[in-house]
């Protein structure tokens, strides 16, 4: 780069509001995330229309702390990047207009980002990447494995067919009567029990690298009725670490098969799935077996925040990509 890149990142696709401000795509300047977890978690869920709310009243106090916490000025911005999709089409509205009001009154480049491409992205805020690399994205509605040959292209080769990782543990984490959101609470509880059930893995296809959950999840429910039933006890904890060592072994032997076959330079891991210990842990002896570099976010960049879409907000804004002040929300957007 000739210059100095400073973009600024919206996301609001589900429940949490942000704004960050990176330079050149890999320092953070300020990465403000206002939670919403407290206000979704009696309803065991984020609730679409609450979300929405919740980012009205939240994105301009979000914004002036993010602007404050950098220490810049507008006029030292070059971009804003936000997310465009996929996500809650309501809250994705909040931040795509917010973005574009910005960009019109402040003469800015306004960048459209791919949710998922900002989860890939946050990994170049701690190294940079070693193409082709692959990447496993693990959220709450996501589980893919995309190859990248280069900054800004993406090859989906395996996708989820049904439940995601992330949501598959929501679901379960109900059936024990855990809090929202239950992915962490399964994995806390996870490490304190042992796999005592054999729960199914869904392999599919020997060549196939899709994911599907929905068995897993549907085979954890009927254990716990049939159990109930016949008035035996199954320990909460046991339920949990035999549920994630099924998830855990899917996602990283496909993983592990995908990077040999491909002959990557670099795994990446991203989204919130990849705080899960159990499968970081899993992922990393795997891959220091095989001596390919894996690189997965700190927990703070797992999650959803703004620097990550502002990450690859820079790529695109690198390579001439600009969006109209016409942009929409996209609930479904394909990542490519």
């Amino acid at each position: 780069m000739s210059k100095e890149v400073v973009i600024l990142g919206i996301e609001t696709s589900c429940d949490e509001t942000a704004v960050a401000i990176v330079k050149n795509g890999k320092k953070i300047l300020s990465n403000v995330v206002s939670s919403q977890i407290e206000s979704h978690k009696r309803f065991g869920g984020v609730v679409p229309e609450i979300a929405s709310r919740h980012h009205v009243e939240q994105i301009t106090y979000v914004l002036e702390e993010a602007m404050e916490q950098a220490a810049i000025s507008w006029s030292e911005i070059d971009g804003i990047a936000v997310t465009e999709g996929p996500g809650l089409v309501g809250a994705l509205l909040v931040g795509v207009n917010a973005a574009k009001a910005l960009a019109f009154s402040k003469h800015k480049p306004l960048i459209g980002v791919h949710h998922i491409a900002g989860h890939i992205y946050a990994n170049r805020l701690q190294d940079e990447f070693k193409f082709p690399l692959l990447g496993l994205i693990v959220s709450g509605g996501h589980t893919e494995l995309v190859i990248m040959k280069a900054h800004g292209e993406y090859e989906v080769i395996g996708e989820t067919r049904d439940d995601a990782a992330g949501e598959a543990y929501d679901k379960v984490a109900r059936l024990l009567n855990l809090p929202y959101p239950g992915g962490p609470e399964i994995d806390k509880l996870a490490k304190r029990g042992e796999e005592t059930i054999d729960f199914p893995r869904a392999w599919l296809e020997p060549d196939s690298y899709d994911f599907s959950f929905s068995g897993l999840k549907s085979s954890v429910t009927n254990t716990i009725h049939r159990a109930k039933q016949r008035g035996v006890s199954l320990k909460a904890e046991d339920i949990a670490a035999s549920f994630q060592a099924s998830v855990v072994d899917v996602l990283t032997m496909k993983t592990v098969r995908a990077a040999k076959e491909y002959h990557v330079k670099q795994v990446i891991v991203a989204g919130g799935v990849a705080a899960n210990k159990g499968l970081r842990s899993s992922l990393q002896q795997e891959f220091a077996n095989l001596q390919i570099p894996l690189q997965i976010p700190p927990l703070s960049l797992c999650t959803d925040n703004a620097a990550m879409i502002a990450a690859a907000g820079t790529i695109a804004f690198e390579q001439g990509r600009r969006s109209g002040l016409d942009l929409n929300a996209r609930a479904s957007m394909l990542l490519k």
